[in-house]
C-alpha cells in the first residue's frame, strides 16, 4: 500500500545516513554525469554535498531564488552549489527539503556537513561531508569526502582553515 501524504504534512521524515554514506563513497573519486561539474568554475564540493543529502532522501525544494534543488546546470536553487547559500538553506529552511541546525563536533554523524573558511575573507570556502568519525572525536578522527579536490576518507586534521562548522541535518520534510 502506497503512502498517501496532504500538502499540509510537516512531519520531519529521518535522512538515510547509509544511503547518503554509500553514494558518497561511490562518487566521491568520480562523478555522476546526472549532475554537472563545477569544478572548473568556482569548485564542486557544494554540489557533491547535496548530491550526498538527496542520496540521503532529502526532498528538493522548489523555491526559485530561496529552495534547493537541481534539475539541470541552467535550472537549479543557488543553495544547490554554494556553500553560503547551502548554510543559509539548511540552516534555514522550515518547509519541503532537509532541515538542520548549526552542531558541535560531538552532536554531528555520518552524512552531515562541515564547513570550513580558508582565511581568504569572512565566508565559508568548502563544504565536505562526513563519512566516518572515531573517538576521542578531534578534527583529526573526523573524515570527511568532498569534490573538487577528491576526497574520501580524509582527515579534517589535513585542512589548514582558519574557522569551521558543522551542519548536522535533522532531517527533511516532504511539503
Amino acid at each position: 500500500m502506497k503512502a498517501i501524504f496532504k500538502k499540509t504534512d510537516t512531519r520531519l521524515f529521518p535522512y538515510n545516513r547509509k544511503a547518503a554514506y554509500r553514494y558518497a563513497k561511490r562518487w566521491a573519486d568520480d562523478r555522476n554525469p546526472k549532475y554537472y561539474d563545477f569544478e572548473n568554475i568556482g569548485g564542486d564540493c557544494t554540489n557533491f554535498a547535496s548530491q550526498v543529502l538527496y542520496a540521503g532522501g532529502c526532498s528538493m525544494n522548489y523555491k526559485r531564488w530561496t529552495g534547493w534543488y537541481y534539475l539541470n546546470v541552467n535550472n537549479r536553487a543557488p543553495a544547490w552549489t554554494s556553500v553560503e547559500y547551502f548554510f543559509e538553506f539548511l540552516i534555514k529552511n522550515n518547509a519541503r527539503g532537509p532541515i538542520a541546525k548549526i552542531s558541535n563536533i560531538h552532536e554531528v554523524e555520518i552524512g552531515d556537513i562541515v564547513q570550513l573558511n580558508f582565511g581568504y575573507d569572512d565566508k565559508f570556502d568548502h563544504s565536505p561531508v562526513i563519512v566516518k568519525i572515531d573517538e576521542p572525536r578531534t578534527p583529526s578522527n573526523i573524515f570527511i569526502a568532498t569534490h573538487t579536490y577528491n576526497r574520501f576518507n580524509y582527515s579534517l586534521s589535513n585542512y589548514d582553515y582558519v574557522n569551521i562548522r558543522y551542519i548536522h541535518i535533522l532531517g527533511y520534510k516532504m511539503y
